[in-house]
Order: C-alpha cells, then structure tokens, then sequence
C-alpha cells in the first residue's frame, strides 16, 4: 500500500498560489518502503552524466539562459525575491556545474533528485513523508510562519517576508522561497523510508517534460532501492484540462 493510500499527508497547492501562477504544474512521487543510504559510485555517476549534459546544452552559461530557468527567476521575481540572490534550487545546481564544480553530494535519495534537477533544468526536491505534520501546502506567507534555521550550528527561528511563496506544514516552512532552502526537520535522511519527491513546472518546458522527469527520478529509485513502491500524482493548475490518469503505482 502506498504512502498516500495509508492516509499520510499530502501535497497541494493554495488557492492563492494557483491564481497568481496558472501555468505551475508539479508531479509528486509518493515513495513507500524505500530504501536509502550513504551516496555511492552510481549516484556519483548520475550526476556527473547530468552535468556533462547541462555544460553541453549551456556551455559556461548563464543558467539563465535555459528557457525554463529564465521562467522561475521571473515568478521569483514577482514575489520581491531577488533571483540573483536567492536562485531557485535548479538554478543554483546549475550554476554550480557550468563553473566547473562537481554536484555535491548527499545521499542516495537526495543524489537522485539532484541528477535529474540539473539534467532537466527544474527544480527537484524530496522530503521525509512521516516528518511532515498534516498536508505540504504551497502558499503565500503572511510573515508570521516559523522556519527554523541554522547558523554556526546554532539553531534559530526565522520568518519568510510577507508576500513570499513557501512550501509549509502544521509546524511551519519547510522550503523558503518556493524551492530555494528546505527546513531540516523534513529533510531526507540515509534511514528515511517514507518520502514524496517533488518535480516542479512553468511555462514554457512541457508538460511531457515534466512527466519524462518523474519517469527518470522513479527509475533512479528503484534502481538503488528495488521494491519500493512510487505513487505519482499531478498538483497544480497548468495540468488543465488534460483528462489523461497519471502513471499508475510502480513497484520493481
């Protein structure tokens, strides 16, 4: 049984968010049993394979200049964050990777969301499932949600700024700025075994893209976790009228 169908929380989108960017479309990867770790040789690979693949695609950059980049840095834009100082998590990656440096690493989880962040140029990102108090929900802050953050190692309560775009739940922000920081709290950890992974959309990269994305990052999980079921759902407004299901439940 998946994740979603043993009534743990799940993804959605506010009201809000929704008006103010209609062509926003997510695929989330609900994940049971998985099976994580330290990184190893194969994450390892994925992502130096991605990397070769955006520095041919982009050369020395900007990152900006990928269409789909462009897209986040002006919905960023919109909400008073500046995106030169506050990239969304794709365009960090890939600024990492056009100056040369190698993609950091993590875990095995978090190494798969990473590779196919920087190889599809959208953001990516995965968190503990059981971690999450009540629905994810991404929403406009009004300033008074707690994030906490850490700073030399000491633990500290911050706030978004009113206006913000955020991912947050029961306790507070998960993710600052749409995908730009998550919280530790949800953070996936070499133990985790429940997650959703979030692959996130604006116009222009199509729908299609998106859905090849969560293809690949599914095949990625199984391949270091086989026997984990991913349950994949579609958020967000800009799947419109489309009536085609989703993919139906994987298990390897």
């Amino acid at each position: 049984m998946s994740a979603v169908e043993r009534g743990l929380a799940r993804l959605r989108v506010s009201p809000e968010v929704a008006a103010r960017h209609p062509g926003y479309a997510a695929l989330v990867l609900y994940v049971h049993d998985l099976r994580n770790g330290p990184s190893d040789a194969q994450g390892a690979a994925a992502l130096r394979r991605a990397a070769e693949q955006a520095r041919a695609r982009l050369g020395e950059g900007p990152a900006s200049a990928d269409p789909h980049i462009a897209a986040w840095r002006e919905a960023y834009a919109s909400f008073g964050a500046k995106p030169s100082r506050y990239p969304c998590s794709a365009e960090a990656l890939l600024k990492r990777v056009l100056r040369g440096d190698e993609p950091p690493q993590v875990n095995r989880a978090v190494d798969a969301y990473n590779a196919i962040s920087i190889a599809f140029a959208l953001p990516a990102g995965g968190e503990d499932l059981a971690r999450l108090d009540g629905a994810g929900v991404l929403q406009v802050a009004d300033g008074s949600e707690p994030y906490v953050a850490f700073h030399d190692g000491a633990e500290t309560i911050e706030h978004p700024e009113p206006g913000e775009i955020v991912w947050a739940d029961g306790q507070g922000v998960t993710c600052r700025r749409w995908s730009w920081r998550q919280c530790r709290r949800t953070q996936l950890a070499e133990d985790s075994t429940e997650a959703y992974f979030l692959l996130e959309r604006l116009p222009p990269l199509p729908l299609e893209r998106l859905l090849e994305a969560g293809d690949a990052l599914a095949a990625a999980l199984h391949a270091f976790s086989p026997g984990c079921e991913v349950a994949p759902e579609r958020i967000g407004p800009g799947w419109g009228n489309r009536t085609d299901p989703p993919p139906a439940r994987e298990r390897s």
